[in-house]
């Protein structure tokens, strides 16, 4: 069975929902080129999209990484772009409290991979009543989700998204298992595939991760042959000078390139299963 989440058809049999935007809220210049750009593709192609933009990057691999510019300035930034181009918003929450700041102006929230099993940072998610994409763990097995689920589910909130985001293969190196996202779509809730964060090279950089980001829409293309909800995808004007994570972040310009394939694809896969039922 698929659950709607909220007021969206999100759904594994549902038409491709897209999330993305920048890494972090590093500049309102970076945030509205991106802001703008996404809605633009969003409405040409009549999509769900979900823009995504972190405020405050709280597991950085060295002291000397960029965190961010402050949460309730990052916060404010993204209230105005809900309000002046009518995304949804989701972010990150590192912690309980902060969930309570960013409760009333979000309209998704997310769990980091490396704080998936914090089990009340995922109940404290969950009882806003809001949608929650949880990422799966790098160090977890993908049948391990559902003991994550479990604990989302136990607050009443059946509007849950997993995520797949790679899993840890020896030292700084992530590979994606695709069995993983037909495991998790078992569970019966949207699977999100995360394609930039699995091209990621954790700790790779001399102090900060590293990223082989021209393999992200490759790995994307192979996740929409399973049929799922959703593709994440991180995305930057000028990724070599992106403050986070623009080793493995998707440019700008060659977005809406990416997102024709994993539409195409989408539909493809999609009417398959739907024509195999039907038949």
């Amino acid at each position: 069975m698929q659950h709607d989440i909220t007021t969206y058809n999100i759904g594994n049999d549902q038409p491709l929902t897209i999330i993305a935007g920048p890494c972090v809220v590093e500049s309102e210049s970076v945030v509205f080129e991106c802001a703008k750009e996404l809605k633009r593709i969003a409405d040409s192609h009549k999509i769900n999209l979900i823009f995504k933009a972190s405020l405050d990057k709280a597991n950085r691999t060295s002291d000397a990484g960029f965190r961010g510019i402050g949460i309730e300035k990052a916060l404010g930034i993204l209230k105005t772009v809900k309000q002046s181009f009518g995304l949804p918003i989701i972010t990150d929450v590192h912690h309980c409290a902060m969930v309570d700041q960013v409760k009333d102006i979000v309209d998704f929230m997310q769990i980091p991979a490396f704080l998936c099993r914090q089990t009340d940072l995922v109940r404290a998610a969950c009882q806003t009543g809001l949608p929650v994409n949880i990422k799966k763990g790098q160090f977890l097995a993908p049948a391990d989700m559902a003991h994550v689920l479990e604990k989302a589910l136990n607050t009443g909130n059946k509007n849950i998204l997993l995520c797949e985001r790679g899993t840890t293969f020896g030292y700084n190196n992530l590979v994606v298992d695709f069995r993983g996202l037909s495991i998790m779509r078992d569970m019966g809730y949207p699977v999100v595939f995360d394609a930039t964060h699995s091209v990621q090279l954790p700790g790779a950089g001399n102090g900060q991760s590293s990223g082989q980001r021209q393999y992200a829409n490759v790995l994307a293309r192979a996740a929409l042959t399973v049929g799922i909800a959703a593709i994440f995808a991180e995305t930057h004007p000028n990724p070599d000078q992106a403050l986070s994570d623009g080793a493995n972040s998707i440019p700008l310009k060659s977005f809406e390139s990416c997102v024709r394939q994993w539409l195409a694809i989408d539909q493809l896969v999609k009417s398959s299963i739907t024509s195999k039922v039907v038949g």
